[in-house]
């Protein structure tokens, strides 16, 4: 196992020093990358135009961690604390779909969001949406796609919370005569709160970077900062700019992660008194 950790571990740092490096390069009349030592391209990065999709993707990201927390609570808890011997049933049906490539899936969801799709004629035909409601090429369509995407790195994390959770705690806020919103407010959310902030770090960090979704469900007006980092490498062939947005996305990842494990060691040091 050793080697093999050494071996990933110095692709990943000499990835990251290429990226860190050429990050301060240029490029040449042709194109072509060069190493160098100036601030240009990060200076280029308070262009508004980069810091709205900045925002966006942040906006995007905390969104999709909020709709996969109050949809993932109720289906983990259903599963931990009412599946009895149908647990590992259900946890597969929800895990096993996810083995499917993830570019597959996202084109699978478009189809069902589509103008024509099984969904907004659902919903015409209720009379909830009319024939100009659309879902692909909006913000809504794209968030769609990150919730679909991700949902199973908040449900695992908080099942496996739930199953840990001493359940005596729920009998007790019942014989307190807490009614059951009030005892799962007050009883399973505070016990759980690690699982749900681990979902929340393992959702929010690859939606924040994602771009599949974004080309897939929006339109141009909704690219986050995966796409631009695709564009400036792929397109635009200006690679250096393309290294700092991709050490910009870095560091504020890096943020929520500092931030997540802080937040761990006080838990855990508070349960250790």
């Amino acid at each position: 196992m050793l080697p093999g950790t050494l071996w990933m571990t110095g692709f990943l740092l000499a990835s990251l020093l290429l990226v860190a490096t050429l990050a301060f390069g240029t490029t040449d009349p042709l194109g072509n990358p060069r190493f160098g030592l100036n601030f240009d391209n990060f200076a280029a990065l308070a262009d508004p135009a980069y810091r709205t999709v900045l925002l966006r993707s942040l906006g995007y990201a905390l969104i999709t961690c909020l709709i996969c927390l109050a949809v993932a609570y109720p289906v983990a808890y259903a599963i931990a604390l009412r599946g009895g011997r149908f647990k590992n049933v259900l946890i597969a049906a929800i895990v096993v779909p996810f083995f499917a490539n993830y570019l597959v899936r996202m084109y699978g969801w478009s189809v069902v969001l589509s103008d024509d799709g099984p969904l907004l004629k659902a919903l015409r035909t209720l009379g909830i949406a009319d024939e100009g409601t659309k879902i692909l090429q909006t913000g809504p369509g794209v968030i769609a796609g990150l919730v679909y995407g991700f949902i199973v790195f908040m449900i695992i994390p908080l099942y496996a919370a739930m199953e840990r959770m001493d359940t005596s705690l729920i009998e007790a806020g019942r014989d307190l005569y807490g009614g059951p919103l009030r005892t799962f407010f007050f009883v399973t959310v505070p016990a759980t709160r690690q699982g749900a902030a681990a979902g929340c770090v393992l959702v929010f960090l690859p939606a924040m970077g994602d771009f599949v979704s974004a080309q897939l469900m929006g339109g141009p007006d909704q690219i986050m900062i995966g796409n631009l980092i695709q564009d400036k490498f792929f397109q635009g062939q200006n690679w250096p700019l393309g290294s700092a947005l991709t050490m910009l996305l870095m560091a504020v990842l890096l943020l929520g992660m500092l931030g997540y494990l802080r937040r761990t060691r006080k838990d855990e040091a508070e349960a250790a008194r």
